[in-house]
């Protein structure tokens, strides 16, 4: 018997060992180059200072029905059109369940009368108890809670965004290492934790994001202040085929008040202008006030906004992204092409579609299949 089970054992090693084996020697096939393509690593727009407005809240900002909402880290407000304070709750924290505790939000987005916000319990570099956030847009009060996913390792939430084409809540992380090198997406309609996605190359404290047609723009605290180094801003292509994004260089930030860090960012859909959240003054230690540079005695928080020029975009036929279907032999002696439609009707702002969008791809794909049909 003891004879028969050790044959036994020995097979189910020998199996084991052949699975993990053979999974290892699935060959993985890479297909394009980013950099190969110049107009996925240039910037897609250009941006010239509009104006700046100093709010109360150091955390975010977030632009929604012609009013421009700001968290602090304990704070919740409301701007009108000409950024004059409207309303405040300066306890946000009063309604949440006991058990759990909390202190801190992160940059913010508002959706269909509703403001998002990551909230967590943080000091000195670390987070716990981190929460999906919803509150009304009109009361600023809180309405109601989503958990976040535990097993998707993130750590910590620095910044939201709610991305309406996809239907989705991203989250982001402020900590440096593992964590941070992810963007969080969960289900618009239920919380529901749907995945994570690598960044690549990752930018260094990412510290706000927000969803803009077809792509999530970063903020990234990653010049150092006390030696006049700039912070950045990043953006990556959302592909939910994929499982990572490639991060490109959008903006340097040069042209604020030193010294100081980046927060949150959010676009003004009317205007068509980038809003940065930006303190000065004050010394962060691990994402804490520690002092204040010489000069100040107390911190300044400020909202730089950016008038967004689109780049002009070459386009080149010979990279696929450009297709909306490209044969891969020619059968045919004859050229057959479709006109798809290429105006943007959105109500904020005309503009030609930018044709470098998952999401515009997906409404050509569609409307190639039912003009293919006619063929």
């Amino acid at each position: 018997m003891k004879k028969i089970i050790s044959v036994f054992l020995t097979f189910v090693m020998c199996f084991c060992l052949f699975q993990v084996k053979a999974k290892a020697s699935i060959p993985v096939t890479v297909k394009g180059r980013s950099e190969a393509d110049t107009v996925k690593m240039t910037p897609g727009f250009s941006y010239s200072l509009e104006s700046v407005h100093e709010v109360d809240g150091r955390q975010g900002i977030a632009w929604y029905n012609g009013k421009y909402y700001v968290s602090g880290s304990t704070t919740l407000s409301c701007y009108d059109k000409d950024w004059k304070l409207l309303q405040q709750n300066l306890d946000p924290f009063e309604d949440f369940n006991k058990d759990v505790k909390v202190n801190h939000i992160g940059d913010i987005d508002v959706y269909n009368g509703e403001i998002y916000a990551g909230v967590e319990y943080f000091m000195d570099g670390e987070a716990s108890d981190i929460q999906i956030a919803v509150y009304d847009a009109e009361t600023l009060k809180l309405k109601r809670t989503y958990p976040f996913e535990k097993e998707s390792g993130q750590t910590e939430c620095s910044g939201i965004t709610v991305d309406t084409d996809y239907k989705s809540i991203w989250m982001c992380a402020w900590n440096d290492g593992e964590s941070g090198r992810y963007l969080y997406r969960y289900e618009l309609s239920s919380g529901k934790y749907l995945g994570k996605y690598h960044l690549q190359c990752p930018p260094q404290w990412i510290q706000g994001i927000v969803y803009y047609d077809g792509w999530i723009y970063i903020t990234s605290d990653d010049g150092t202040a006390d030696d006049g180094e700039p912070d950045h801003i990043y953006r990556c292509r959302v592909d939910l085929n994929k499982t990572s994004f490639n991060v490109v260089l959008e903006r340097t930030l040069d042209d604020v008040k030193l010294q100081g860090e980046i927060e949150g960012i959010s676009v003004d859909r009317t205007k068509r202008q980038m809003l940065i959240s930006y303190n000065r003054g004050s010394q962060i230690v691990l994402g804490m006030v520690k002092g204040f540079y010489d000069g100040y005695t107390e911190e300044i928080h400020e909202v730089y906004a950016y008038d967004m020029e689109r780049n002009f975009m070459e386009i080149d036929y010979s990279l696929d992204d450009y297709w909306v279907s490209k044969p891969d032999k020619i059968k045919k002696s004859a050229d057959v092409f479709f006109v798809l439609p290429t105006v943007d009707l959105k109500k904020t702002y005309p503009d030609n579609e930018d044709i470098l969008s998952i999401k515009n791809a997906d409404r050509f794909y569609k409307t190639f299949n039912l003009e293919k049909g006619i063929v």
